[in-house]
């Protein structure tokens, strides 16, 4: 089902209707400041394999998950104080930043080194999803495994059809996607570049 939700100031009553979904299991595809993403509440063990077969993805390639707040991403990562003043200056942002797992971070979403990527996009649906559910989302662009990323809700409902519960509607998106930074020790690696500037891991 597309659902519509406005980007800028997202309906309550919507956003809530989602989040019940979201407590019942239900897989969703929503808006980013990058691109769409698909998810599911972290606790929903049968959801995130769906989303693994849904997307025809590696088993072995754990999702990231998206939280509300510095404070949260304390519940499910072991910051640094010096990761913190990082994270403190570029989220909400277009990054993911990797860290070692606390142990709230489900299994199925560890890497073998027990390290989690962990986003606050800087889109206002997304957010308000997260803090209204009460804890965070996994994500994964939405596309199915080696393809681009997309943009576009209406494409994303064809592709997956019924396999998503809902695909939000927060307007036409870039096909762009996070840059991933590694803050696991004192010195920050780039794994990946993406829209987020990464011009600052090298000062």
């Amino acid at each position: 089902m597309i659902l519509e939700i406005n980007p800028e100031y997202p309906q309550p009553h919507q956003i809530l209707r989602v989040v019940e979904s979201l407590k019942d299991g239900r897989v969703i595809a929503y808006p980013t400041d990058t691109t769409y993403g698909i998810g599911c509440s972290i606790f929903c063990k049968k959801s995130i394999e769906r989303i693994y077969q849904m997307k025809q993805r590696d088993r072995r390639k754990p999702f990231s998950v998206i939280c509300s707040s510095l404070s949260e991403i304390s519940q499910y990562a072991k910051v640094s104080n010096s990761a913190f003043k990082i994270i403190k200056r570029y989220l909400p942002g277009p990054y993911t930043f990797v860290f070692e797992a606390t142990r709230e971070v489900p299994d199925l979403l560890l890497t073998r080194q027990k390290t989690v990527g962990i986003r606050i996009p800087d889109n206002r649906i997304c957010c308000d999803l997260v803090t209204a559910l009460g804890n965070p989302i996994i994500t994964t662009s939405a596309n199915l495994s080696g393809e681009e990323p997309e943009g576009d809700p209406r494409v994303i409902a064809d592709t997956f059809g019924k396999q998503l519960d809902y695909v939000i509607d927060g307007g036409i998106l870039t096909t762009d996607v996070s840059s991933v930074i590694s803050l696991i020790s004192e010195v920050p690696e780039i794994l990946r570049v993406g829209l987020g500037d990464v011009s600052w891991c090298s000062l």
